[in-house]
């Protein structure tokens, strides 16, 4: 009878000491940002050692995490919104940049992925100034864009018509700026592909297509020589420039999407 109640207290004992061993060790209540030394506790290490372990966020690069830290800490990436629709263009007849933002909705922690950029440029140009008068349509070099941009111009006018489709250009490159491939900016990132001795194709739509003459700054119309040698400029960058051929005029563009562009 004394044996057993002594073993029975020794049974207690070892469970209170384990009891009190899963409540203080282990990362449960205890994840930290960044790397904080301070984060600790005694407990397994992933490494199956029994000593000090950390429940912060550098443990992971440093190895030397407690044996719960995935499973206390999940990595929680970072959320952002959706795009924001396309500011309109900062300046009015004139080649300048429209904007969009995201935010963000949940910090990443525990080593989740970090936040992307929350703001994106493009270069844009628009017709109209801020009283609503038509401008713009000064002879010059062609002022050309990426394809995407044309996904937001609109289809039908202010009364429900559907707008001129427009016609495409094609061009064969005759040469370049090298500030086509220097820039490393979202919106210019477009620019690498122009290539000399390429063909692109560049279409002409709505509203960069002047009603009066059915065609768009620099697209060739002028000249009747389809070898003349004509001067382009991409928007958002004016140091990207070059010239090019007029090889002809199609209805649609059929030229790979990383060469074909908008008139704008």
């Amino acid at each position: 009878m004394g044996f057993s109640v002594e073993f029975a207290c020794w049974l207690l004992v070892v469970f209170a000491l384990g009891e009190n061993h899963l409540v203080s060790g282990g990362c449960s209540g205890k994840c930290c940002r960044g790397r904080d030394t301070n984060c600790l506790t005694t407990d397994w290490r992933m490494d199956r050692v029994h000593g000090t372990c950390y429940c912060d966020e550098g443990c992971v690069r440093t190895k030397d995490c407690c044996f719960d830290y995935f499973t206390e800490c999940p990595a929680q990436d970072c959320v952002v919104s959706d795009w924001s629709f396309w500011s309109g263009c900062a300046k009015p007849c004139q080649p300048s940049v429209r904007i969009r933002v995201r935010h963000i909705e949940q910090q990443p922690h525990n080593s989740g992925q970090p936040c992307p950029g929350l703001e994106q440029r493009a270069g844009c140009r628009e017709y109209r100034d801020h009283l609503g008068r038509h401008c713009g349509f000064n002879s010059g070099p062609a002022l050309i864009t990426s394809m995407a941009f044309a996904k937001g111009r609109p289809k039908h006018d202010s009364y429900g018509n559907p707008l001129n489709p427009g016609f495409c250009v094609e061009f064969k490159l005759e040469s370049r700026t090298p500030h086509c491939t220097v820039e490393n900016r979202p919106h210019t990132l477009w620019m690498r592909y122009i290539t000399e001795g390429f063909n692109v194709c560049v279409a002409c739509e709505p509203p960069a297509m002047r009603n009066n003459t059915s065609s768009c700054q620099g697209d060739g119309r002028e000249s009747d020589k389809y070898a003349t040698v004509l001067h382009w400029q991409a928007v958002g960058n004016p140091q990207c420039s070059g010239t090019w051929k007029k090889i002809q005029k199609t209805q649609r563009c059929a030229c790979p999407p990383q060469h074909s562009f908008v008139f704008i």
